[in-house]
């Protein structure tokens, strides 16, 4: 039944990332990356990581996918105002050939990975070994990376402000 259930939420997830490249309308996109962000915290709940599927579920589902939805609706963007991709479809066709070789790597790499599974450690998911770990040794990582989401909201919002005539 696990086995179902990853290959079903494995599925999701890689689906959400094609549409979420494939789609035209910026909308769609956000739509397909939270099916995305959905399936992977169903796969952290398969891991038994209750803190890291709430995350996804309330963080990253919740608040940063919402406030990038409303941005993408207070920008307005218009059907004209999008660019014209002629050869869309045959710049991903010759993408994901391009990658081919780089998936036959990793097919082989996990052919070559031993078998046995080693037990998880009891605090596996737990809030305080992932806090602790964040603050103590990737602390200024994650502030730099909030203040470039930051920076790049306030960037969006410039951008796509109205010019008043």
């Amino acid at each position: 039944m696990m086995d179902i259930l990853f290959l079903l939420l494995g599925s999701f997830a890689i689906l959400g990332a094609i549409g979420m490249v494939g789609f035209h309308q910026p909308v769609h996109s956000a739509l397909s990356l939270i099916l995305t962000i959905l399936a992977l915290a169903g796969l952290f709940a398969l891991l038994s990581a209750s803190f890291l599927f709430m995350v996804q579920i309330i963080i990253y589902a919740g608040a940063i996918l919402t406030l990038f939805i409303f941005i993408i609706m207070f920008l307005n963007v218009k059907e004209a105002n999008l660019p014209k991709e002629p050869n869309k479809n045959i710049t991903l066709f010759l993408g994901s050939i391009a990658l081919l070789p780089f998936n036959f790597l990793i097919l082989r790499a996990f052919s070559k990975m031993p078998l046995h599974v080693n037990p998880v450690d009891s605090d596996f998911g737990k809030i305080k070994p992932l806090g602790m770990e964040l603050f103590t040794q990737w602390l200024l990582p994650f502030e730099l990376i909030s203040i470039l989401l930051l920076v790049a909201l306030i960037g969006a919002v410039v951008l796509g402000r109205k010019d008043e005539a």
